[in-house]
């Protein structure tokens, strides 16, 4: 039975100093541009109802298991650098806030939100919930891959319609400036947590599809969808220890490299995914620039391509 392996990428700009990685690409399949981005990738991996992907919803249930039929935001804590003209987002979510901060935060919080009739939870710490009263208008909330790096009040919902969201995240960087957990984290050489980022929203849908068989991530969404769609899920150390111990033993693979680190791709990942490709599986690759390429093992005799 044919193996396939499906692998998604940080942008092909990040890894073209693997030498053997880019000589392989040049040889494989190129397959037609996608949309950019981690989650136009998983949309290629998940099918659900219809709509933009409610990751919020998603993730509440994969954490807490209370989705049910609410409306839900994601509120992640979140990292914004004042600058000479004016703010730059530069974390959101992943900060390494701890369970004890984490509370304490959303405690803080919580009055401040409650009066929009919003109730604020934590999920996982560094991933925290809003839900919404379903009358509630919700303008468009950018994504934090579309986000991060730049600047924070463009991003923000513009217009009259944004302005109650506009006020309440002011109003969340205020109380959150002076709490002593933050001035804490700022001793300890970590990131402030000075607001919140709101995105993903939407009700949990009904059903979620996917095609593989086993999913490797560490990717709190990945596993909420995953987990949706009863496959099974693992953390990318499982996968690298199993590629050392034998095959894998499920036809169609998920594994979630869009977040790794160059040198470690270089280092680690690589080599276990040129086993893969040396042993006649399939590797199809999903890059964050939208680029697509299909790997196999004969497209090593394409040896006229070059990068």
């Amino acid at each position: 039975m044919a193996r396939v392996l499906n692998v998604l990428l940080p942008g092909r700009e990040k890894l073209a100093f693997v030498a053997d990685f880019a000589a392989w690409l040049a040889r494989g399949t190129a397959l037609p541009e996608r949309t950019p981005g981690y989650l136009s990738a998983l949309a290629e991996q998940f099918r659900w109802p219809g709509g933009p992907l409610p990751a919020a919803a998603l993730i509440r249930q994969a954490v807490a298991g209370d989705a049910g039929d609410a409306r839900w935001l994601c509120a992640d804590p979140a990292w914004v650098q004042a600058e000479l003209n004016g703010a730059r987002l530069l974390g959101c979510g992943n900060l390494a806030v701890s369970p004890t901060d984490a509370v304490a935060m959303v405690q803080a919080l919580r009055e401040t939100f409650a009066e929009h009739g919003m109730n604020l939870h934590v999920g996982d710490p560094q991933h925290w919930q809003l839900s919404v009263p379903v009358d509630l208008p919700l303008p468009a909330f950018p994504e934090p891959e579309d986000a991060l790096g730049a600047d924070f009040f463009t991003q923000l919902p513009q217009g009259e319609e944004g302005r109650r969201w506009r006020a309440l995240l002011n109003e969340a960087q205020v109380v959150l400036h002076h709490l002593p957990e933050n001035a804490a984290r700022v001793r300890d050489g970590l990131p402030p947590v000075n607001s919140v980022w709101l995105w993903g929203a939407g009700t949990l849908p009904a059903w979620v599809e996917c095609g593989q068989g086993r999913i490797y991530s560490d990717d709190l969404l990945v596993w909420a969808l995953g987990q949706k769609a009863n496959v099974d899920v693992q953390s990318r150390s499982v996968f690298s220890a199993r590629a050392r111990v034998g095959d894998e033993p499920v036809a169609f693979t998920l594994l979630d490299l869009q977040d790794v680190q160059p040198s470690l791709f270089d280092r680690s990942w690589w080599p276990l995914l040129r086993e893969r490709l040396d042993a006649g599986h399939e590797l199809r690759l999903s890059f964050a620039d939208g680029h697509r390429v299909v790997l196999r093992k004969r497209h090593r005799l394409r040896f006229w391509r070059t990068p």
